[in-house]
């Protein structure tokens, strides 16, 4: 008996029970749907967080103060060093490999306009702020480095300010002044709605980073520094140059440990890619667990088969059929089984991804090796489950089989 018989009498039987061939294909339908859906949330998520730490800015790498212990009461703190200034990101434009610069002091503050109010943090920064952050504007301008220089009260609002202390998204802020701490400043422009997913980029009032420090923190300190580099190839000489210019800056020697710290973008993004590659495979292989307990209900259904046909064995020992041709249709009619269950599985996981998106708000991305994966795995679940019913099945006596009822 050839393969192309076996597998037609392993359709026959499968069609003959067709309740109880759905009933066992149900398991592996699941464990594929459900290692489709999981890798392709994974996949999914690290693509959006990909996108929303570049949205962020291009090339960007950010300089933050040093840390020192602090103790009170008995209590050990860890607090930020005042360690930049303006005259350290005035340094920093130097460098050959930094394209901009935008240093930065933040607040969180209520603002004030007419009867509307709205709490948002309040960011000092300068005017490469909207090149080094890769940010636009929906109207107005932005200020100028004169302006910085002249500490100007002027402010440039996100659009979740707008709606807030507006009621709706108004151009007609432009102009108006609104109150921070009492003091008024006025809109001159109102940043294009965020598409990175970072809610807080809307809800921000940026102002001149002199007016900030003079009217808002009382300090000369900055907080951190934005700094872009020339092109992604730049990012490690850029770096090195971060380095070498705040160490002549703040005349550190030879053997003193740097009292700032830098955070590359590109690191950033790899330990996120990497973070969410672990948890993808985590959900992976929790859902691979169902795809396991499909194989055992297979192995079950099929040893059950097994029982019920035993007298059909015995005949078509009788009419000479080897082991081997006993096996092989017992075996192919699992892996059948598997890989109807896999097809019908992988539908389900791409409709059960796409409903995810809905509700995520991120596409959720299948990927046909995820696909590839899901499919082979569920052959081989059918293959190593119904190897022992198929086994079982070739080694029965043929007098004794002739006898069951």
């Amino acid at each position: 008996m050839n393969i192309v018989e076996s597998i037609r009498i392993a359709l026959k039987a499968i069609w003959a029970n067709k309740v109880r061939s759905f009933l066992t294909m149900l398991g592996i339908i699941i464990g594929v749907g459900a290692v489709i859906i999981m890798v392709a949330i994974g996949n999914g998520a690290s693509k959006n967080i990909a996108e929303q730490i570049q949205g962020l800015g291009s090339n960007l790498l950010t300089v933050y103060p040093g840390y020192f212990l602090y103790e009170g009461d008995g209590v050990g703190v860890m607090r930020s060093a005042p360690t930049l200034s303006l005259e350290d990101a005035a340094a920093l434009e130097q460098g050959e490999h930094i394209q901009a610069v935008a240093p930065m002091v933040n607040t969180y503050e209520e603002v004030f306009l007419g009867s509307g109010n709205t709490q948002t943090s309040i960011y000092g920064t300068t005017a490469s702020y909207l090149k080094v952050r890769n940010k636009e504007l929906q109207w107005g301008r932005f200020f100028t480095d004169q302006e910085v220089a002249d500490y100007k009260r002027v402010a440039v609002v996100g659009s979740g300010v707008v709606e807030s202390i507006m009621g709706s998204m108004d151009p007609g802020i432009i102009g108006k002044n609104i109150k921070i701490r009492n003091v008024p400043f006025q809109v001159i422009g109102v940043l294009q709605g965020s598409s990175t997913g970072f809610y807080f980029e809307d809800n921000t009032v940026l102002i001149p980073i002199t007016a900030a420090q003079l009217r808002l923190t009382g300090s000369k300190e900055v907080q951190e520094i934005n700094v872009q580099a020339v092109s992604a190839d730049d990012m490690q000489s850029a770096q090195e140059e971060i380095i070498s210019l705040l160490r002549k800056a703040h005349k550190l020697g030879p053997g003193q440990e740097n009292d700032f710290e830098i955070s590359n973008q590109e690191d950033i993004l790899k330990a996120m890619e990497e973070a969410t590659r672990t948890m993808t495979m985590l959900l992976g292989g929790i859902a691979a667990i169902s795809l396991l307990v499909g194989g055992i209900g297979i192995m079950n259904i099929m040893l059950v088969s097994v029982t019920e046909r035993t007298r059909e064995i015995g005949i078509r020992k009788a009419v000479g059929a080897k082991e081997s041709n006993i096996l092989w249709q017992f075996l192919i009619e699992a892996v059948i089984l598997s890989v109807i269950g896999g097809g019908v599985g992988i539908l389900f996981g791409w409709g059960g991804s796409a409903l995810a998106s809905r509700f995520l708000g991120f596409p959720a991305v299948v990927t046909l090796s995820s696909v590839v994966l899901a499919v082979t795995f569920s052959a081989l679940i059918g293959i190593v489950f119904g190897v022992f019913p198929a086994r079982k099945a070739s080694v029965l006596n043929p007098i004794e089989s002739l006898r069951y009822e």
